[in-house]
């Protein structure tokens, strides 16, 4: 006889998938934890003020933990992935669904996968910045690799990541809603607010202490310099910015971290200077391309099918362009990044790559700036004189 969904079938089938480690909800099993278990976690405040424990966290190992976990050890600090060992395991009590107690054992440093390149130092020092809560601003050329690096860091630290693009602002307001015209049932047009991904996260984190959210502020000098000043109060400690569908302030709270990205330089149209008042909200971080052996290491990691001397050439020609003084310019990561895919692809597999990559220089490199790449008088025709000069063509 088959069993019911409540029947002594499904009871071992959940106790069966409880005892590997979770359900289909990402929940662990209580099996998962026992005393002596060793996880790593990361802290926020006890939203119970007065509790003898102030830390709370909810995830091991990035699971749903079967009950709360609460720590009384100030070392774990808020926001900071530890490495923990479970103390004691308390039992649900009236109005209480228990709880997990921990004590710290040690702080875990802070991890990037390889798929991008981090100056050691610059590493640290980002490591160290995130731990304190501080507000990042990523300035770097285009195509360095900053959107990734941020997107990598909200991995590492397993928070939400909301990616915002600051050069659709022109009014302070436009960063927590946006003024929009649409048509009512009647046909009639109307004037309304519409929230953007920014204040939908802040509203999110504020309902859910648990909720972590990383929020990128990309091209940020691109927007509006008013327009800028009135997310100021939000980088420093006012911590508050103005909400135009309630005509008062939201809080940001400390489950949210922020980081802007900025192109500098004079070939950069579109974008205003950052003055001291507003670079004084974050902390500066200069980036760059990678290292010549580590471009070549990432580009052949994401394109296995391209031969590591075309790769190689691909990037001396890169290199050349963005170190030649005479030309003064940046080529993007994301120009060797698309040869790389071209040459990668069935179109050019019947091709002598000695042939092909030439001719995907000319179209990729040289097509990003004004001009053709067979006339000297223009820009793209002396990117490609240095290119035949650095590969010997």
């Amino acid at each position: 006889m088959a069993k019911t969904k409540d029947g002594t079938a499904g009871k071992k089938k959940r106790k069966k998938k409880a005892a590997k480690g979770g359900d289909k909800n990402g929940k662990s099993g209580d099996a998962k934890l026992k005393v002596g278990s060793e996880f790593e976690t990361v802290f926020f405040a006890n939203p119970k003020v007065d509790s003898p424990l102030p830390f709370r966290a909810t995830h091991a190992d990035e699971r749903r933990a079967p009950k709360v976990i609460l720590c009384a050890d100030s070392r774990v600090g808020i926001g900071q992935r530890c490495k923990v060992r479970v103390s004691s395991i308390k039992k649900p009590a009236s109005r209480d669904r228990g709880h997990i107690e921990v004590e710290f054992l040690s702080r875990v440093t802070f991890r990037l996968d390889d798929s991008i390149w981090v100056e050691p130092t610059l590493g640290k020092k980002l490591h160290a910045l995130l731990e304190s809560g501080m507000n990042i601003l990523l300035d770097g050329p285009q195509g360095s690799g900053k959107t990734v690096l941020s997107r990598k860091i909200a991995e590492a630290l397993g928070f939400e990541y909301v990616f915002f693009n600051c050069s659709s602002i022109f009014e302070a307001t436009d960063f927590l809603a946006t003024l929009q015209i649409r048509a009512t049932d009647s046909g009639q047009a109307e004037t309304v607010w519409i929230p953007t991904d920014i204040l939908r996260a802040l509203e999110g984190a504020l309902r859910d202490p648990e909720r972590r959210v990383l929020i990128f502020l990309d091209e940020f000098n691109r927007c509006r310099e008013m327009a800028r000043n009135g997310i100021m109060p939000a980088l420093d400690s006012t911590r508050k910015l103005y909400n135009p569908l309630t005509g008062s302030t939201v809080d940001i709270p400390d489950n949210v971290l922020w980081i802007a990205a900025i192109n500098n330089g004079a070939q950069f149209t579109g974008t205003t200077s950052v003055d001291p008042a507003q670079l004084d909200r974050f902390a500066p971080i200069k980036m760059d391309y990678p290292p010549r052996d580590e471009e070549i290491r990432i580009l052949a990691e994401r394109n296995p099918s391209v031969a590591r001397s075309s790769i190689e050439r691909i990037v001396d020609a890169a290199n050349g362009v963005r170190k030649d003084e005479g030309l003064g310019v940046d080529l993007s990561m994301r120009a060797t990044e698309e040869v790389c895919i071209l040459l990668g692809h069935p179109n050019f597999s019947e091709l002598d790559a000695a042939v092909a990559v030439p001719e995907l220089l000319q179209t990729s490199f040289c097509a990003r700036f004004p001009g053709r790449w067979d006339d000297a008088s223009t820009d793209a025709g002396l990117v490609w004189q240095v290119i035949v000069r650095t590969l010997a063509l």
